[in-house]
């Protein structure tokens, strides 16, 4: 029999990268000899890496067309089992067509939000479960799958941690929350002065100092945060992908929206508390679920990318986030 090759493509971003994990640890126990080549953008590289699921990394740039070519030679000069799009998007779904892998899975129009793309699939999958980790699953399994998701671990290098411990027991921060106020969407993003306001409590209340984290583009947030947050202080971090994930893993809490951080200190065992407004918990919440999830009941699912948070967040108080938080930490706090 031949060895079975899989192509795995999820070109990101960092929280969908996080909810592909639990489907392709399913693909690699349910086929432990199988190659598994991983498609994603080079930024998250190094994510993809520290799960270990993945024979090898393929990175691929979509605006770069040489960087196309190439991958795409390279898929075209090996023999697959099967190639699987767990992103749904004309940019992800056409390196497996144009690379000539003869059975492509992917999801069905009924999931995707961009239209035809699943015309570029050779099998469609019309999805029964609500999560999309579970939905990545279902692709899983129509590969012959014994398993649709799995148990994932994230590899974090003990250089990464040493740095990240030293540098913030340099702050006095030997214990500490992660705030995470950013998140793409403004709409989706509980307001800066608010994670202030709980930034004092925690401190002022609980004694545990706050981490501010933030990503490119988003000083501004971290600023008007920080401006908030009066005497309490928080530290500000924008480390790379690897300290990134030495932080998260060592954080008591984290606190934050729909966010890649989010998701990904859940994945690497972190206690949460997520603040979800116009996206829907049930499709795009923390995963495993053990966390605690506060959404407004008068919230409607829009998934609307508005450059002001919804109003739904806006119901969500200082006092109720705070609550949550102490029950996270319960006898440690």
């Amino acid at each position: 029999m031949a060895e079975q090759r899989f192509l795995v493509v999820r070109l990101g971003s960092l929280g969908d990268i996080v909810h592909t994990f639990p489907a392709v640890a399913g693909l690699r126990e349910s086929f432990p000899s199988a190659e598994i080549i991983w498609l994603t953008h080079p930024r998250w590289v190094e994510l993809v890496a520290s799960s270990r699921l993945a024979t090898e990394i393929w990175p691929v740039d979509s605006r770069d067309l040489g960087c196309v070519r190439q991958v795409l030679r390279r898929i075209r000069g090996g023999h697959w089992t099967a190639a699987i799009d767990y992103q749904g998007l004309w940019k992800s779904a056409t390196l497996p067509f144009l690379g000539g892998v003869a059975k492509r899975i992917g999801f069905s129009a009924a999931t995707i939000r961009e239209f035809g793309v699943p015309i570029l699939y050779t099998e469609r999958v019309a999805c029964r479960t609500t999560h999309i980790a579970d939905q990545n699953g279902e692709l899983t399994l129509r590969t012959g799958a014994a398993k649709a998701v799995g148990e994932v671990t994230l590899e974090v290098a003990e250089a990464d941690c040493e740095l990240v411990r030293k540098q913030l027991q340099e702050q006095g921060a030997t214990r500490y929350v992660v705030l995470s106020p950013g998140g793409g969407w403004r709409s989706k993003c509980w307001p800066t002065e608010r994670f202030g306001a709980l930034c004092q409590r925690i401190r002022g209340e609980l004694g545990i100092p706050c981490v501010v984290n933030y990503g490119p583009g988003e000083e501004s947030l971290v600023a008007a945060v920080k401006a908030a947050s009066g005497d309490a202080r928080p530290l500000a971090y924008d480390g790379k992908m690897g300290p990134l994930m030495a932080l998260l893993r060592g954080a008591q809490c984290i606190v934050g929206g729909d966010t890649g951080p989010l998701h990904l200190g859940i994945a690497l065992g972190a206690r949460g508390v997520a603040l979800f407004g116009p996206t829907d918990p049930a499709r795009n919440g923390p995963y495993p679920r053990q966390q605690i999830v506060l959404r407004s009941p008068d919230a409607h699912t829009t998934y609307g990318r508005g450059d002001a948070p919804d109003a739904s967040l806006l119901a969500l108080s200082v006092e109720e986030v705070f609550d949550a938080v102490r029950k996270s930490l319960g006898k440690n706090a």
